[in-house]
């Protein structure tokens, strides 16, 4: 019995609690330092914030329904959307009555405030995570003239700051070019500095 213990559990548990040692505590905590060290805001969660205070990530959406707003992506996530713990999209399958009748609705709603110019994709669809911060230029810009009256704002001034929140896609080949709806709409507001 001596010989098992010696020869066959003291080395194996001596391996398990090594091993919980070095990946469940050591390996964590350089992972962490490294990350506070080298991408601090990144590791924090890639707050916004503004005079002090946090109003939002510039990785997760948020709702915006006013006419002087840049409205997002739908989203699917959680009942009233952008839920960061409930991510994920509708799983609603294309031939849906429930998918067709929302993506329909949202038609309807885009064009009483945008008109009957054809609609964006995006602005009537949701994302795979339900949490989409990003639009597309195109859907920026099918929002300008929207903006621009509701902020007594020239469509050009309005551009000129969607140009400004442009991001152009990775070595400008991959990807496609984004517009952040939350530091756009801040901007607007004369917040982000």
């Amino acid at each position: 019995m001596r010989s098992f213990i010696r020869t066959q559990l003291w080395p194996a548990v001596s391996i398990l609690l090594a091993f919980t040692v070095i990946t469940g505590l050591v390996y964590p905590a350089v992972v962490t330092v490294i990350a506070q060290v080298v991408f601090p805001s990144q590791a924090n969660g890639s707050m916004i914030v503004v005079d002090g205070n946090t109003v939002g990530s510039s990785l997760i959406g948020q709702a915006f329904d006013a006419p002087q707003y840049f409205w997002g992506r739908p989203s699917a996530a959680g009942a009233n959307g952008y839920d960061p713990t409930l991510s994920g999209g509708s799983n609603l399958s294309s031939t849906s009555q429930t998918l067709i009748t929302d993506i329909t609705q949202r038609v309807d709603a885009e064009r009483a405030a945008n008109g009957d110019a054809p609609v964006p994709i995006e602005l009537v669809t949701a994302s795979a995570s339900g949490l989409d911060p990003d639009i597309s230029p195109a859907a920026a810009e099918y929002q300008v003239a929207r903006v621009a009256k509701a902020r007594g704002m020239t469509e050009d001034a309005v551009r000129a700051v969607v140009a400004r929140h442009t991001t152009q896609p990775f070595l400008w080949l991959i990807g496609e070019p984004t517009v952040h709806v939350l530091e756009l709409n801040l901007d607007l507001d004369g917040l982000l500095k």
